[in-house]
């Protein structure tokens, strides 16, 4: 029985980019041994990250995606502007209205006269 801790989204999630990864050296014509030498890591461990592997490091996923050409979204993941989720909270925590300090009430009718 295999025990991870993993969460299963992300175990399933890491499986998706290990075979996609798997497909992209294979339309590329690109060996294992030949995919392996140029990212500076070993066969096994690129047939690890062919299966989505959650024991490899991310900087091998990165080094196999850069040596494919796909590494142009791996530093957009987790950007903000895509994290619907914490932007929805954000925005909950906005206040319903702003108030202007006494000090600043004070200069703004100072500056007026």
């Amino acid at each position: 029985m295999d025990v991870t801790k993993e969460p299963l989204p992300a175990i399933r999630a890491l499986r998706k980019l290990g075979h996609d990864i798997r497909d992209a050296r294979r339309r590329r014509r690109i060996p294992v041994s030949i995919l392996a030498q140029r990212a500076s890591i070993s066969r096994t461990t690129l047939n690890k990250i062919e299966k989505g592997d959650p024991g490899v490091s991310a900087g091998s996923y990165a080094s196999v995606l850069f040596v494919l050409g796909l590494e142009g979204r791996l530093a957009d993941l987790a950007d903000p502007r895509h994290d619907a989720l914490g932007l929805d909270l954000e925005e909950e925590n906005l206040p319903e209205r702003v108030r202007l300090s006494r000090k600043n009430t004070r200069r703004k009718k100072d500056e007026e006269a």
